[in-house]
Protein backbone atom coordinates (compact mmCIF):
# COMPACT_ATOMS: atom_id res chain seq x y z
CA UNK A 1 0.00 0.00 0.00
CA UNK A 2 0.68 3.73 -0.20
CA UNK A 3 0.10 5.07 3.31
CA UNK A 4 0.14 8.62 4.43
CA UNK A 5 0.56 9.28 8.18
CA UNK A 6 -0.31 12.84 9.38
CA UNK A 7 0.82 13.38 12.55
CA UNK A 8 -0.36 16.14 14.82
CA UNK A 9 3.29 15.23 16.55
CA UNK A 10 6.01 13.38 15.74
CA UNK A 11 10.01 13.14 16.73
CA UNK A 12 11.86 14.04 18.25
CA UNK A 13 8.65 14.78 20.79
CA UNK A 14 8.03 11.59 22.54
CA UNK A 15 4.56 10.77 23.69
CA UNK A 16 1.92 8.10 23.05
CA UNK A 17 1.11 9.30 19.48
CA UNK A 18 4.99 9.40 18.87
CA UNK A 19 5.12 6.23 19.82
CA UNK A 20 2.18 4.73 18.30
CA UNK A 21 2.99 5.68 15.15
CA UNK A 22 6.99 4.19 15.47
CA UNK A 23 5.30 0.74 16.30
CA UNK A 24 2.64 0.89 13.03
CA UNK A 25 6.27 2.66 11.18
CA UNK A 26 7.85 -0.55 12.10
CA UNK A 27 4.82 -3.38 11.15
CA UNK A 28 4.83 -0.93 7.81
CA UNK A 29 8.34 -1.23 7.02
CA UNK A 30 8.51 -5.01 7.33
CA UNK A 31 5.37 -5.72 5.23
CA UNK A 32 7.38 -3.07 2.56
CA UNK A 33 4.96 -0.64 2.53
CA UNK A 34 4.98 3.05 1.28
CA UNK A 35 4.76 5.23 3.69
CA UNK A 36 5.10 9.18 4.07
CA UNK A 37 4.41 11.22 7.28
CA UNK A 38 3.61 14.92 7.10
CA UNK A 39 4.57 15.94 10.74
CA UNK A 40 5.11 19.59 12.43
CA UNK A 41 8.61 20.82 11.64
CA UNK A 42 11.00 20.49 14.24
CA UNK A 43 14.02 22.73 15.84
CA UNK A 44 15.92 19.96 15.93
CA UNK A 45 18.35 20.54 12.37
CA UNK A 46 19.43 17.15 12.43
CA UNK A 47 15.67 15.80 12.52
CA UNK A 48 15.97 12.42 10.04
CA UNK A 49 14.38 12.94 6.83
CA UNK A 50 13.56 9.21 7.14
CA UNK A 51 12.09 6.74 10.01
CA UNK A 52 11.99 3.46 9.55
CA UNK A 53 11.78 3.56 5.37
CA UNK A 54 9.22 6.37 5.52
CA UNK A 55 9.83 9.61 4.31
CA UNK A 56 8.86 12.69 6.46
CA UNK A 57 8.01 15.50 5.17
CA UNK A 58 7.88 18.64 7.45
CA UNK A 59 5.59 21.37 7.35
CA UNK A 60 6.44 24.86 8.82
CA UNK A 61 5.57 24.86 12.82
CA UNK A 62 5.47 27.11 15.89
CA UNK A 63 5.53 26.42 19.80
CA UNK A 64 2.70 25.86 21.36
CA UNK A 65 2.41 28.47 24.52
CA UNK A 66 3.59 27.30 27.53
CA UNK A 67 4.66 23.75 26.05
CA UNK A 68 7.46 24.65 23.49
CA UNK A 69 8.56 22.03 22.91
CA UNK A 70 4.69 21.14 21.27
CA UNK A 71 4.54 22.48 17.86
CA UNK A 72 1.74 23.34 15.88
CA UNK A 73 1.74 23.42 11.97
CA UNK A 74 0.97 26.47 9.81
CA UNK A 75 -1.00 27.02 6.65
CA UNK A 76 -4.23 26.04 5.40
CA UNK A 77 -6.01 22.82 3.46
CA UNK A 78 -4.45 23.66 0.64
CA UNK A 79 -1.23 23.11 0.88
CA UNK A 80 -2.17 19.53 2.70
CA UNK A 81 -3.87 18.99 -0.43
CA UNK A 82 -1.67 19.35 -2.46
CA UNK A 83 1.09 16.76 -0.95
CA UNK A 84 -1.43 14.37 -0.49
CA UNK A 85 -2.31 15.33 -4.40
CA UNK A 86 1.60 14.24 -5.15
CA UNK A 87 1.81 11.54 -3.14
CA UNK A 88 -1.47 9.51 -4.43
CA UNK A 89 -1.85 7.23 -0.98
CA UNK A 90 -4.68 4.51 -0.78
CA UNK A 91 -5.15 6.16 2.47
CA UNK A 92 -4.26 8.56 5.22
CA UNK A 93 -4.17 7.69 8.63
CA UNK A 94 -5.11 10.77 10.59
CA UNK A 95 -3.16 9.81 14.19
CA UNK A 96 -4.54 12.33 16.98
CA UNK A 97 -5.74 14.66 14.83
CA UNK A 98 -6.59 17.94 15.67
CA UNK A 99 -5.15 21.01 13.91
CA UNK A 100 -3.10 19.60 10.88
CA UNK A 101 -5.15 16.50 11.08
CA UNK A 102 -7.97 18.36 10.56
CA UNK A 103 -6.77 20.09 7.77
CA UNK A 104 -5.63 16.87 6.35
CA UNK A 105 -9.30 15.18 6.92
CA UNK A 106 -10.54 18.02 4.74
CA UNK A 107 -7.48 17.44 2.42
CA UNK A 108 -8.04 13.95 1.58
CA UNK A 109 -12.19 14.31 1.48
CA UNK A 110 -11.90 16.64 -1.16
CA UNK A 111 -9.64 14.52 -2.95
CA UNK A 112 -11.77 11.29 -2.89
CA UNK A 113 -9.06 9.28 -0.58
CA UNK A 114 -10.12 6.93 2.19
CA UNK A 115 -9.28 8.04 5.86
CA UNK A 116 -8.69 6.11 8.99
CA UNK A 117 -8.39 8.56 12.24
CA UNK A 118 -7.47 7.75 15.15
CA UNK A 119 -8.85 9.21 18.66
CA UNK A 120 -5.85 8.92 20.86
CA UNK A 121 -6.23 12.59 22.68
CA UNK A 122 -9.03 14.05 24.65
CA UNK A 123 -7.99 17.30 23.72
CA UNK A 124 -11.54 19.29 24.66
CA UNK A 125 -10.97 18.04 28.03
CA UNK A 126 -7.74 19.56 28.46
CA UNK A 127 -9.42 23.11 28.22
CA UNK A 128 -10.51 23.25 32.27
CA UNK A 129 -6.89 21.67 32.78
CA UNK A 130 -5.29 24.73 31.23
CA UNK A 131 -7.50 27.31 32.90
CA UNK A 132 -9.52 28.04 29.03
CA UNK A 133 -13.05 25.95 29.84
CA UNK A 134 -14.49 27.91 27.42
CA UNK A 135 -12.99 26.38 24.60
CA UNK A 136 -14.07 22.73 25.37
CA UNK A 137 -16.84 23.25 23.53
CA UNK A 138 -15.33 24.75 20.32
CA UNK A 139 -12.24 21.63 20.58
CA UNK A 140 -15.76 19.32 20.85
CA UNK A 141 -17.21 20.83 17.75
CA UNK A 142 -13.58 20.30 16.02
CA UNK A 143 -13.34 16.85 17.09
CA UNK A 144 -16.81 15.98 15.86
CA UNK A 145 -15.89 17.81 12.50
CA UNK A 146 -12.80 15.36 11.83
CA UNK A 147 -14.49 12.32 12.51
CA UNK A 148 -17.40 13.13 10.58
CA UNK A 149 -15.45 13.50 7.37
CA UNK A 150 -13.10 10.41 8.28
CA UNK A 151 -13.79 7.11 6.31
CA UNK A 152 -13.68 4.76 9.89
CA UNK A 153 -12.69 6.48 13.62
CA UNK A 154 -10.64 3.72 15.84
CA UNK A 155 -10.43 4.46 19.41
CA UNK A 156 -8.31 3.01 22.09
CA UNK A 157 -10.94 1.64 24.76
CA UNK A 158 -14.46 1.52 25.85
CA UNK A 159 -14.95 4.38 27.66
CA UNK A 160 -13.62 6.49 24.24
CA UNK A 161 -15.97 4.23 21.84
CA UNK A 162 -18.82 5.79 24.50
CA UNK A 163 -18.16 8.94 24.28
CA UNK A 164 -17.50 9.43 20.61
CA UNK A 165 -20.48 7.64 19.65
CA UNK A 166 -22.93 9.90 22.69
CA UNK A 167 -21.79 12.65 20.62
CA UNK A 168 -23.16 11.17 17.21
CA UNK A 169 -19.82 10.15 15.53
CA UNK A 170 -20.47 7.21 12.82
CA UNK A 171 -18.75 4.53 12.17
CA UNK A 172 -16.03 4.23 15.04
CA UNK A 173 -14.45 1.05 15.93
CA UNK A 174 -12.12 -0.25 18.53
CA UNK A 175 -8.80 -0.30 18.06
CA UNK A 176 -6.47 -0.98 21.13
CA UNK A 177 -2.38 -0.31 21.35
CA UNK A 178 -0.17 -3.12 21.79
CA UNK A 179 3.03 -3.51 24.09
CA UNK A 180 6.26 -5.10 23.91
CA UNK A 181 6.51 -7.64 26.51
CA UNK A 182 10.13 -8.70 25.80
CA UNK A 183 10.81 -5.35 26.50
CA UNK A 184 8.90 -4.89 29.48
CA UNK A 185 8.99 -7.68 31.90
CA UNK A 186 9.43 -8.55 35.40
CA UNK A 187 12.72 -9.53 34.85
CA UNK A 188 14.16 -6.53 34.16
CA UNK A 189 14.04 -5.73 37.61
CA UNK A 190 17.01 -4.27 38.99
CA UNK A 191 17.86 -4.28 42.53
CA UNK A 192 21.08 -2.03 42.50
CA UNK A 193 18.67 0.87 40.87
CA UNK A 194 16.17 0.15 43.94
CA UNK A 195 19.49 0.84 46.31
CA UNK A 196 20.36 3.78 44.96
CA UNK A 197 17.10 5.32 45.07
CA UNK A 198 15.91 3.98 48.63
CA UNK A 199 18.96 3.26 50.45
CA UNK A 200 16.58 2.79 53.23
CA UNK A 201 14.76 -0.53 51.60
CA UNK A 202 11.61 1.42 50.83
CA UNK A 203 9.38 0.21 48.54
CA UNK A 204 8.88 2.26 45.44
CA UNK A 205 5.68 4.50 44.40
CA UNK A 206 6.24 5.25 40.53
CA UNK A 207 4.57 7.36 37.65
CA UNK A 208 5.87 7.53 34.39
CA UNK A 209 4.14 9.94 31.95
CA UNK A 210 4.48 13.81 30.77
CA UNK A 211 5.31 16.70 33.59
CA UNK A 212 2.02 18.44 31.92
CA UNK A 213 -0.99 20.05 34.22
CA UNK A 214 -3.62 17.74 32.16
CA UNK A 215 -1.61 14.97 34.19
CA UNK A 216 -2.43 15.71 37.50
CA UNK A 217 0.38 14.60 39.32
CA UNK A 218 0.60 16.95 41.53
CA UNK A 219 -2.66 14.86 43.28
CA UNK A 220 0.67 12.47 43.93
CA UNK A 221 1.15 14.34 47.06
CA UNK A 222 -1.74 12.82 48.58
CA UNK A 223 1.03 9.88 49.04
CA UNK A 224 2.53 11.87 51.35
CA UNK A 225 3.94 10.08 54.70
CA UNK A 226 3.17 6.49 53.13
CA UNK A 227 4.43 4.10 55.83
CA UNK A 228 8.09 2.65 53.96
CA UNK A 229 7.64 4.09 50.60
CA UNK A 230 9.76 6.29 48.25
CA UNK A 231 7.53 8.65 45.17
CA UNK A 232 9.83 8.32 41.74
CA UNK A 233 8.66 10.50 39.09
CA UNK A 234 10.00 8.82 35.47
CA UNK A 235 9.14 12.03 33.10
CA UNK A 236 9.76 15.77 31.86
CA UNK A 237 7.73 18.85 30.56
CA UNK A 238 6.50 22.31 31.52
CA UNK A 239 5.35 21.44 35.39
CA UNK A 240 8.71 20.21 36.05
CA UNK A 241 9.45 22.82 38.33
CA UNK A 242 6.17 23.05 39.84
CA UNK A 243 6.26 19.57 40.50
CA UNK A 244 9.38 19.32 42.05
CA UNK A 245 8.48 22.22 44.51
CA UNK A 246 5.06 20.35 45.56
CA UNK A 247 6.68 17.23 45.90
CA UNK A 248 9.92 17.64 47.58
CA UNK A 249 10.27 13.83 48.79
CA UNK A 250 10.20 12.40 45.19
CA UNK A 251 12.60 11.25 43.18
CA UNK A 252 12.34 12.94 39.71
CA UNK A 253 14.36 11.07 36.99
CA UNK A 254 13.82 13.29 33.99
CA UNK A 255 12.46 11.64 30.95
CA UNK A 256 13.85 8.01 30.28
CA UNK A 257 13.69 5.86 27.66
CA UNK A 258 14.77 2.19 25.77
CA UNK A 259 15.69 -0.23 28.23
CA UNK A 260 16.59 2.21 30.76
CA UNK A 261 13.14 2.91 31.08
CA UNK A 262 12.38 -0.81 31.13
CA UNK A 263 15.11 -1.38 33.70
CA UNK A 264 13.18 1.43 36.38
CA UNK A 265 9.44 0.19 35.38
CA UNK A 266 9.91 -2.71 36.71
CA UNK A 267 12.05 -2.07 39.31
CA UNK A 268 9.21 -0.16 40.99
CA UNK A 269 6.60 -1.86 43.76
CA UNK A 270 3.42 -0.04 42.83
CA UNK A 271 2.45 2.09 40.04
CA UNK A 272 -0.01 5.04 40.14
CA UNK A 273 -1.45 7.45 37.64
CA UNK A 274 -3.45 10.45 38.82
CA UNK A 275 -4.75 11.44 35.34
CA UNK A 276 -8.63 11.41 34.50
CA UNK A 277 -8.10 12.53 30.70
CA UNK A 278 -6.65 9.58 29.05
CA UNK A 279 -8.26 7.58 26.50
CA UNK A 280 -5.89 4.71 26.78
CA UNK A 281 -2.69 4.94 28.85
CA UNK A 282 0.19 3.06 27.39
CA UNK A 283 2.26 3.85 30.24
CA UNK A 284 -0.15 1.80 32.37
CA UNK A 285 0.03 -1.30 30.04
CA UNK A 286 3.63 -1.24 30.42
CA UNK A 287 3.78 -1.00 33.95
CA UNK A 288 1.54 -4.13 33.91
CA UNK A 289 3.38 -5.81 31.21
CA UNK A 290 6.69 -5.44 33.77
CA UNK A 291 5.09 -7.23 36.73
CA UNK A 292 3.63 -4.25 38.15
CA UNK A 293 0.44 -3.29 40.00
CA UNK A 294 -1.26 -0.06 39.06
CA UNK A 295 -3.79 2.47 40.93
CA UNK A 296 -5.59 4.97 38.51
CA UNK A 297 -8.45 6.85 38.24
CA UNK A 298 -11.99 4.94 37.09
CA UNK A 299 -12.33 7.09 34.15
CA UNK A 300 -11.22 6.81 30.60
CA UNK A 301 -9.05 4.35 29.40
CA UNK A 302 -7.60 2.46 32.65
CA UNK A 303 -10.86 1.31 32.68
CA UNK A 304 -10.07 -1.37 30.34
CA UNK A 305 -7.06 -2.21 31.83
CA UNK A 306 -7.16 -2.33 35.38
CA UNK A 307 -9.30 -5.09 36.98
CA UNK A 308 -10.17 -3.87 40.23
CA UNK A 309 -8.93 -6.48 43.33
CA UNK A 310 -7.19 -8.72 40.68
CA UNK A 311 -4.55 -5.96 38.44
CA UNK A 312 -4.58 -2.78 40.57
CA UNK A 313 -7.44 -0.59 42.26
CA UNK A 314 -9.53 2.45 40.25
CA UNK A 315 -10.17 5.15 42.42
CA UNK A 316 -13.02 7.84 41.90
CA UNK A 317 -12.05 10.87 39.76
CA UNK A 318 -10.76 13.69 42.51
CA UNK A 319 -11.19 10.94 45.50
CA UNK A 320 -7.27 11.08 46.79
CA UNK A 321 -8.55 10.08 50.15
CA UNK A 322 -9.21 6.81 48.24
CA UNK A 323 -6.43 6.93 45.94
CA UNK A 324 -4.10 6.82 49.53
CA UNK A 325 -6.35 4.55 50.61
CA UNK A 326 -5.53 2.12 47.59
CA UNK A 327 -1.99 2.64 48.09
CA UNK A 328 -1.52 1.57 51.52
CA UNK A 329 -4.14 -1.51 51.07
CA UNK A 330 -1.03 -2.93 48.66
CA UNK A 331 2.22 -0.78 49.71
CA UNK A 332 1.08 -2.74 53.22
CA UNK A 333 0.79 -6.18 52.03
CA UNK A 334 3.60 -8.00 50.27
CA UNK A 335 1.56 -11.13 49.89
CA UNK A 336 -1.50 -9.38 47.88
CA UNK A 337 0.63 -7.09 46.09
CA UNK A 338 2.46 -10.23 44.13
CA UNK A 339 -0.53 -11.80 43.62
CA UNK A 340 -1.69 -8.39 41.66
CA UNK A 341 1.58 -7.73 40.01
CA UNK A 342 1.43 -11.74 38.53
CA UNK A 343 -1.89 -11.18 37.40
CA UNK A 344 -1.72 -7.74 36.04
CA UNK A 345 1.20 -9.24 33.87
CA UNK A 346 -0.50 -12.05 32.59
CA UNK A 347 -3.25 -10.12 31.25
CA UNK A 348 -1.57 -8.09 28.86
CA UNK A 349 0.53 -11.35 27.46
CA UNK A 350 -1.55 -11.30 23.93
CA UNK A 351 -1.52 -7.58 23.51
CA UNK A 352 1.32 -7.32 20.96
CA UNK A 353 2.21 -4.82 18.41
CA UNK A 354 2.43 -6.84 15.58
CA UNK A 355 -1.25 -9.19 16.14
CA UNK A 356 -2.96 -4.97 16.93
CA UNK A 357 -0.53 -3.44 13.84
CA UNK A 358 -2.00 -6.00 11.30
CA UNK A 359 -5.49 -5.45 12.35
CA UNK A 360 -4.61 -1.80 11.75
CA UNK A 361 -3.87 -3.27 8.01
CA UNK A 362 -7.18 -4.87 8.25
CA UNK A 363 -8.51 -1.23 8.74
CA UNK A 364 -7.32 0.23 5.84
CA UNK A 365 -8.31 -2.71 3.74
CA UNK A 366 -11.83 -2.05 4.88
CA UNK A 367 -12.15 1.34 3.88
CA UNK A 368 -10.26 1.22 0.48
CA UNK A 369 -12.74 -1.15 -0.38
CA UNK A 370 -15.42 1.05 0.49
CA UNK A 371 -14.32 3.99 -1.23
CA UNK A 372 -17.41 5.64 -2.77
CA UNK A 373 -19.40 4.96 0.68
CA UNK A 374 -16.97 6.62 2.77
CA UNK A 375 -17.68 9.74 1.93
CA UNK A 376 -21.74 9.74 1.71
CA UNK A 377 -22.54 11.36 4.95
CA UNK A 378 -22.43 14.82 4.43
CA UNK A 379 -21.55 16.52 7.65
CA UNK A 380 -21.37 20.22 9.01
CA UNK A 381 -17.67 19.84 8.40
CA UNK A 382 -17.38 21.60 4.97
CA UNK A 383 -18.58 24.68 6.92
CA UNK A 384 -15.99 25.27 9.16
CA UNK A 385 -12.45 26.25 7.71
Amino acid sequence: MRIAIVAESFLPLMNGVTHSILRVLDHLQERGDDVLVIAPSTQDGEAPDQVKGAHIHRLPAVPLAGYTNVRVAMGGVYRVKRILADYAPDVVHLASPFVLGWRAAQAAHQLGIPTVAIYQTEVPSYAARYGVPFLENWAWNRVENIHLLASRTLVPSTFALNQLRGRGIPRVQMWRRGVDTARFSPEKRDDGWRAAVAPGGQRIIGYVGRLAVEKQVEDLAALAGVPNARLVIVGDGPQRAALEDALPDAVFTGFLGGDELARTVASFDLFVHPGEFETFCQTIQEAMASGVPVVATGRGGPLDLVENSRTGWLYEPGDLAGMRARVLDLMGDDAKRRAFAAAAHASVQNRTWPALCADLVGHYTDVMADRPAAHGSGSRAGAIQ
